[in-house]
């Protein structure tokens, strides 16, 4: 095996070993294995995860980038805490933005649209019942972003795109810790029902309202 070889083999293996961490450790932040305000200690967690410093400083890095830790200066890596100005500002941007992403969108839906939409809705069921915390946030992300997905907006949609991934962590902690879970599974079958019905209007302000419930929910759990 050449040197070039060598280097690329371990380039490979740190990536994998640095995706199977950031995995593991974003699954633990959502459950809340991790808390806010946890500081990820790094050679703790190498040990514990059978991993060099190299990839877990990787895996740091992403969910960083995925604001589910922050990178403090002479102290490392530190869980993420919900404050209510982030709150606030996450949820109002999308109540503002995908009802006019969906009252576009819905009327060029097509029925293998509608198809997928309902595979994800029973898809999203089985993950709430089974008490899935990482496909919850996967699925519910997916019908969203499939419900926009003909607003022929794509500035709109890049943006709602990252609000939604923004605010996977926080949708994941508000039905954890509320028990909304049957509600989200009702509101998302009614949202579908009157998109299908033509009730475009009616489905825009049901997602509004959906939205808005999430960051109210949050808003009594959040303490600052």
């Amino acid at each position: 095996m050449t040197d070039d070889s060598k280097q690329l083999g371990k380039s490979l293996e740190h990536k994998t070993m640095a995706a199977a961490a950031t995995a593991e450790l974003r699954r633990r932040i959502l459950e809340g294995t991790l808390p806010a305000g946890a500081q990820l200690r790094q050679s703790q967690l190498a040990q514990e995860l059978g991993i060099s410093r190299i990839p877990l400083r990787e895996a740091f890095l992403q969910l960083e980038a995925e604001g589910l830790v922050r990178i403090i200066a002479h102290r490392g890596a530190i869980v993420s805490t919900l404050t209510r100005e982030e709150v606030d500002e996450l949820f109002e941007l999308r109540a503002a933005i995908e009802p006019v992403l969906l009252i576009r969108s819905a009327p060029r839906l097509n029925a293998d649209d509608y198809a997928r939409l309902h595979a994800l809705l029973d898809d999203f069921s089985e993950a709430l019942h089974s008490g899935d915390v990482r496909r919850w946030g996967e699925f519910n992300a997916e019908f969203h972003r499939l419900l926009y997905h003909r607003a022929d907006r794509p500035r709109f949609m890049a943006l709602a795109a990252n609000l939604l991934q923004e605010c996977d962590r926080h949708t994941r902690t508000q039905l954890t810790l509320t028990g909304a879970m049957e509600r989200a599974e009702d509101e998302h079958a009614e949202i579908l029902r009157r998109c299908e019905a033509g009730l475009i209007d009616q489905a825009a302000a049901l997602l509004k309202d959906h939205i808005l419930h999430v960051q109210r929910s949050l808003q009594a759990i959040v303490t600052k």
